[in-house]
């Protein structure tokens, strides 16, 4: 399985709401904020490969 693109939808507390751009669905991914890297926000595009999530520039 390769990459997997997400976009972070909303921040709430300790959790990071994703929106899996790859597979285009509508539901959403629910990711505790430690696994993500320290800088995302609201609408920030993310990668997630070899379980690490990495933001795309």
């Amino acid at each position: 399985m390769g990459p997997i693109e997400y976009t972070v939808e909303s921040i709430d507390g300790d959790y990071a709401y994703l929106r899996n751009e790859t597979q285009q669905t509508d539901e959403l991914k629910c990711v505790a904020r430690a696994l993500l890297p320290q800088e995302i926000c609201e609408g920030a595009r993310l990668i997630y490969e070899l379980f690490e999530y990495r933001i795309v520039k």
